[in-house]
């Protein structure tokens, strides 16, 4: 088998033991395709993973930057509180309106707020509201903007809250340090961001699977 077949049928055996897809979930990627939005969400994999973290974490606050259809929030939406909150930025009205439905069906449009527009407006106001520090920010949006949402997630949370970047691999473009790729540069920016900041605490991970070669970063907010 090739590289790609194994990384997807290891993707699928592991998915099906540990993160299985119910009904609410498939319907979610399945209207995200039927109303033509990217596949691009994270995989049942990933979104248990982030579950896990937010589980783990005891989160109450959660902040999503990047809805797409909802497929993500959906899952770490579930490991919140009857009295949590999940507020997720997304740029595009369309797909706004794809993840409310999604959401909404899965019984959590009571604890997710999807607010739709530029992120980079979006999170001043956000700031501008003093909400409780969110005990997990995941960003997974436009990477050109990695390090003002990575910055951003600093102010918008406290010590011990956990920062996730995803898609920092960009299939191995991220170690061209001279590149002009928008997304490779802000990769590159945010995870230098992360190295050098002294209240950050992080790593990267490299992965494979259904979405082939990529992977993410951590970041621990410190004191």
């Amino acid at each position: 088998m090739s590289e790609p077949q194994v990384w997807d049928d290891v993707d699928e055996y592991f998915s099906s033991q540990l993160s299985p897809d119910d009904e609410i979930l498939l319907a979610a990627l399945r209207d995200s395709e039927a109303a033509g939005l990217p596949a691009i969400s994270v995989t049942a994999t990933q979104g248990k993973l982030l579950q896990l973290l937010a589980q783990i974490q005891g989160a109450r606050n959660i902040l999503e930057i990047g809805t797409l259809g909802g497929y993500s929030t959906i899952w770490m939406a579930r490991a919140l509180p009857a009295d949590g909150r999940l507020i997720s930025l997304e740029y595009s009205a369309k797909y706004a309106e794809v993840a409310s439905r999604n959401i909404a069906r899965a019984g959590l449009d009571k604890v997710v707020e999807v607010r739709v527009g530029p992120a980079l407006e979006s999170l001043p106001k956000l700031a501008d509201e003093n909400p409780a520090p969110f005990d997990l920010v995941f960003i997974d949006a436009d990477k050109a903007n990695n390090p003002h949402y990575v910055d951003w997630a600093l102010r918008l949370t406290s010590t011990g809250s956990l920062i996730v970047v995803d898609n920092v691999v960009r299939g191995g473009r991220v170690v061209e340090d001279d590149s002009d790729a928008p997304d490779v540069r802000g990769t590159r920016a945010a995870i230098e961001l992360i190295g050098s900041h002294p209240r950050l605490s992080g790593t990267a991970i490299q992965t494979v699977g259904g979405k082939g070669y990529d992977g993410f970063a951590l970041a621990r907010v410190l004191a």
